[in-house]
């Protein structure tokens, strides 16, 4: 038996289909896909969350002085990375698609660079500031990684009856 299913692709497409649906699913949240695509990208969203929480406690308190306007030394405390969410970043950035923030409804076009100045890759931050912190405790309460997404099945689809569901995070 195989490791990974086929999914009717060449490999090329579908490593990219996968990973970029797993992208997706971090994104949004939740994704609709046919069952067998759902399962193989569980494996990899769930790999992608389990890098990020076991880096996610890896990181170090810096306290700098600063100048402020009166020329005063004041100490500006702020949070460095060690090397661990390091190594772990440029290992999701090889696994993750970008996907660009959205504009908000009525918002011009100065307003969103502004916001998105900073976020260069959007899905990994999500992935180090949300996802972390949420599943650590669930991560050690299981003792295991694994267990972050679920599939719900919603019914067939039309024209080829396959099995559509719903993958989403827990």
């Amino acid at each position: 038996m195989a490791s990974n299913r086929k999914l009717g692709k060449r490999t090329d497409q579908r490593v990219q289909l996968v990973y970029s649906q797993a992208s997706a699913l971090l994104w949004n949240g939740v994704i609709e896909t046919t069952l067998e695509r759902a399962k193989e990208v569980r494996k990899i969203a769930e790999k992608m969350i389990t890098i990020a929480i076991r880096t996610y406690k890896d990181t170090v308190n810096v306290t700098k002085m600063k100048l402020n306007l009166n020329d005063e030394k004041v100490p500006v405390e702020f949070v460095n990375d060690g090397p661990k969410k390091l190594a772990a970043r440029r290992r999701l950035l090889a696994m993750v698609q970008n996907i660009p923030e959205r504009h908000v409804p009525k918002e011009r076009n100065s307003d969103y660079k502004v916001r998105t100045k900073d976020i260069k890759f959007p899905v990994i931050e999500k992935l180090f500031r949300v996802y972390a912190p949420k599943y650590d405790l669930r991560a050690e309460e299981k003792n295991s990684g694994g267990g972050y997404t679920r599939i719900i099945r919603i019914g067939n689809r039309r024209g080829d009856d396959a099995t559509m569901v719903l993958l989403q995070l827990v």
